[in-house]
């Protein structure tokens, strides 16, 4: 771990020192809610990993399908709908017989990708801990 990483979670562990639960609880209100929002947004089992192929390049329906492996169609469409509900995703359709769709990344959506890039971090590192046991 580096060191600014150890220096935030010093900084963020330091406030709950002799503090009653309850002041605690209070204090992290608003960064609770953002975390609750966040998670409402991303969570489930394909959502990152949907974002974090978009991340890389424009990709077909199908291309995703095949990329990200035990996902069925319908979820696939259901999870590219969330995200562009949300601003994460842009759908294009081209006009062309048969009907050509892609998605991409929206630019709201690359605000994504430094969570992405500490998720990997960290599940690097787990992995690399778990096996070691």
């Amino acid at each position: 771990m580096d060191k600014a990483l150890k220096d935030k979670i010093e900084e963020f562990k330091s406030y709950r020192i002799d503090k009653p639960p309850l002041e605690i609880i209070e204090h992290y209100r608003k960064e609770l809610q953002a975390i609750q929002d966040t998670m409402e947004i991303v969570q489930g089992r394909w959502k990152m990993p949907i974002i974090a192929l978009l991340c890389n390049k424009e990709f077909r329906y199908s291309e995703l399908e095949k990329g990200i492996p035990k996902i069925t169609p319908r979820m696939l469409s259901k999870e590219l709908k969330d995200l562009e509900i949300n601003g994460l995703v842009e759908r294009k359709v081209y006009d062309s017989i048969p009907v050509k769709v892609s998605y991409k990344l929206a630019d709201y959506g690359y605000t994504l990708v430094p969570l992405i890039i500490e998720l990997t971090n960290w599940g690097l590192e787990h992995r690399k801990m778990i096996m070691k046991r």
